[in-house]
């Protein structure tokens, strides 16, 4: 029998389409084989009530919590009058509190998981005192909201600002209360260690993400599910799920500033948006010629198999970019910007070209789309090499077996 584990996220973590969902995912995976799992986690989405026996099956139990993001924000509003962060009181719920407390208490769990800090608040109550806690923030999250106040205006810059602000605050008390925490990359890790005190820094670790190459493959058969003509295009292909801020921003940036000039030089050529879930911003889009917006797709593989390029000229970002770990796999050549490069350590750069300059952006992808497809076969020798889930996620074992003395 294998020890009991909890293990809380904010969202159901499949399918692993997207950024978190993969990290979820793998990390579910590889702890379903160390450890018995109680799993909560919320939906956000109601397509993804399908995956609910999937993810069942990784588990020896799972809670389920619809979450309604409109009834949410208003939950959300309720932070201003405690002077919390309003991601609390947005994935708050009485239901998941009582199952993690009677779930542990039914099954003497010793020992829990948690990835995101909003879910850390459901293992800071007296009931879960006893429990060695490991936190996986992922990224800084509270700088993604100093980056939105410092990208906005008015009314909405303070509230960023204060968001920014409460959840830092919230961040160090959670490292302060949690055994180990860790974050995605060795950048994010040595960042908040200066956020806090000398006694808290020994217990800040990097659990970072990896790749999963067998899937992510270009000899691995893949089927377009949608009605486009990728095999005749000739185009460049940006991907990530299309309600987060960061994406949205950076493709109108990109469809804006750098896309015109480059079909100005490089006629019927096409540039995809492929990811769930667009808002107008997006759609609207598609009124630029060679602009093609796909929406919520089957399999992202085949939009990166038959691309001339993938493109991440990310305005803001945290952590490690996954769209640019699968375009590599993919042996894929990939355009960045310094943000969306800050969480790979020592990443190879012949095929992973990096700038923030708007002309060598649009030099390089005319430089792509002009030539025929080529292979980045070394970006995907080095994935390959360092990127492995298992790799990856193996100092996990020994974050949740150290010693709370």
């Amino acid at each position: 029998m294998k020890e009991p584990l909890l293990y809380l996220c904010h969202r159901i973590p499949y399918p692993p389409n997207k950024g978190d969902k993969i990290t979820t995912f793998n990390i579910l995976k590889f702890l379903n084989n160390h450890y018995d799992l109680y799993v909560g986690c919320f939906i956000d989405d109601p397509l993804d009530h399908q995956y609910k026996a999937r993810v069942a099956d990784m588990c020896k139990a799972c809670f389920f919590v619809d979450l309604n993001p409109k009834i949410s924000k208003l939950k959300g509003l309720t932070a201003f009058g405690k002077g919390e962060p309003i991601t609390l009181p947005y994935y708050r719920s009485s239901k998941m509190s009582d199952w993690v407390n009677k779930t542990i208490a039914d099954h003497n769990i010793k020992k829990a998981f948690i990835y995101s800090g909003c879910m850390a608040q459901y293992v800071l109550t007296p009931e879960t005192e006893h429990l060695y806690k490991v936190m996986q923030f992922a990224d800084i999250d509270s700088d993604k909201w100093r980056q939105y106040a410092n990208a906005s205006n008015g009314i909405m810059s303070k509230i960023y600002m204060r968001e920014y602000y409460t959840l830092a605050d919230y961040e160090k008390y959670v490292a302060e209360q949690f055994s180990v925490s860790c974050f995605i990359s060795d950048t994010e890790a040595s960042l908040f260690r200066e956020l806090v005190d000398e006694g808290i820094q020994v217990k800040i670790k990097t659990l970072s993400n990896g790749i999963d190459s067998d899937y992510f493959s270009p000899t691995k058969q893949s089927t377009l599910g949608e009605p486009f003509s990728i095999e005749d295009d000739n185009y460049i292909v940006f991907t990530g799920a299309m309600d987060y801020r960061p994406n949205i921003e950076t493709v109108i940036w990109f469809s804006q500033q750098i896309w015109p000039n480059v079909l100005a030089r490089c006629p019927n050529s096409k540039f995809y948006i492929v990811g769930s879930s667009p808002p107008k911003a997006v759609l609207e889009l598609e009124k630029t010629q060679g602009v093609v917006v796909t929406g919520r797709v089957d399999d992202v593989r085949p939009y990166l198999s038959n691309a001339k390029a993938a493109v991440a000229p990310m305005l803001m970002a945290r952590g490690i970019q996954n769209k640019i770990l699968e375009a590599m796999a993919m042996e894929l050549p990939v355009m960045t910007s310094q943000r969306g490069v800050e969480g790979l350590e020592n990443c190879p750069l012949d095929n992973l070209y990096v700038t923030d300059s708007e002309q060598e952006m649009i030099d390089w992808v005319c430089e792509k789309l002009n030539k025929p497809q080529s292979s980045a076969k070394d970006a995907r020798a080095w994935l390959e090499r360092h990127y492995s889930w298992d790799a990856k996620l193996t100092p996990l074992l020994d974050y949740l077996g150290e010693s709370r003395e």
